[in-house]
């Protein structure tokens, strides 16, 4: 489990699950639980994690993993430390951003790949036939969503 959380707002749960020491499995039943953990959701229904989840999440692996609480009893340690309650209700407009950087970056990791690979092949584009590759280089790699959204 790494204590030092990275300097961003908003994980995946991939991130969240790896940060923590746990499956993304025991993330999702934790929601059920807890109350206080609840990842804002993106217009596609990803899960997307603020800081203040991450380091609940923590806190809630240190209590049933490391010290041997049963979820019951987390629950109860949670509530008598004040932690057991969401501190703030969802926020539209932050979950449409968190939605909106998660797409970021996934056509950033998309375009990162399309670059790799289009400099594998030469990178130049001097006829049309170089042209029709690269078309066909994109249309492989960048996903249809983001060629919608334009």
């Amino acid at each position: 489990m790494n204590e030092q959380l990275p300097d961003k707002m908003f994980f995946k749960i991939g991130e969240v699950a790896e940060i923590v020491g746990v499956k993304p499995h025991v993330l999702r039943y934790w929601e059920t639980e807890f109350r206080a953990l609840a990842p804002m959701k993106t217009r596609g229904a990803h899960r997307v994690y603020r800081r203040k989840d991450v380091e609940l999440a923590m806190h809630i692996r240190r209590l049933v993993h490391d010290e041997g609480f049963t979820i019951p009893g987390a629950r109860k340690r949670l509530k008598e430390l004040g932690r057991h309650k969401r501190t703030s209700e969802s926020d539209p407009g932050a979950a449409r951003e968190a939605g909106m950087r998660a797409d970021l970056m996934a056509i950033r990791k998309e375009l990162a790949g399309l670059l790799e690979s289009l400099d594998g092949e030469g990178s130049q584009v001097s006829s049309p036939a170089d042209a029709e590759k690269v078309d066909a280089v994109v249309e492989k790699s960048v996903p249809a969503m983001v060629r919608v959204r334009g």
